[in-house]
């Protein structure tokens, strides 16, 4: 098999504030929670800056307590340069750490299989090679907000 090499793309904390909306269960059982974004940061070598407000998260939450991700936000750079980002990805875990997640407690990186895979988009020139690479994550959970470590596959 051919080896995968990541590189550190940034840090980033999306804070969520009490802002969410419970949909409810859809017809394959699944229930439906949509969880608004209202700020946060990223740090890394190539960009930094803040997380504008109105991304969301529309998490299909499963009977076995799994979480599948659906997030979009607009990150905008220190230098004023906007990122359109995306990414899916998944949670779980033992019955207990799932729990803390619905009631937006924190859970410590590694009780859970917390992970995403991430795409951009930007029209920013300095940073157009976003637009033609894809990334993954592995976060955690504080009582104020989703910490993910995002990284380049090389």
């Amino acid at each position: 098999m051919v080896e995968v090499k990541l590189k550190p793309l940034f840090r980033m904390q999306c804070e969520t504030g009490n802002g969410h909306t419970h949909i409810g269960p859809h017809p394959l059982g699944h229930q439906r929670r949509v969880v608004f974004v209202t700020g946060g940061e990223f740090d890394g070598k190539e960009m930094r800056g803040r997380i504008l407000p109105g991304g969301g998260d529309f998490l299909t939450m499963r009977p076995d307590g799994g979480m599948h991700l659906d997030v979009r936000l607009v990150l905008e750079t220190d230098r004023g340069e906007l990122v359109y980002m995306t990414y899916i990805g998944r949670r779980n875990g033992p019955p207990e750490v799932m729990e803390r997640y619905r009631t937006s407690s924190a859970v410590a990186y590694g009780e859970d299989y917390f992970r995403t895979i991430v795409q951009f988009e930007t029209a920013a020139p300095r940073l157009a090679r976003l637009n033609d690479i894809l990334a993954i994550g592995a976060g955690y959970r504080t009582v104020e907000a989703a910490i993910y470590e995002i990284f380049e596959i090389l």
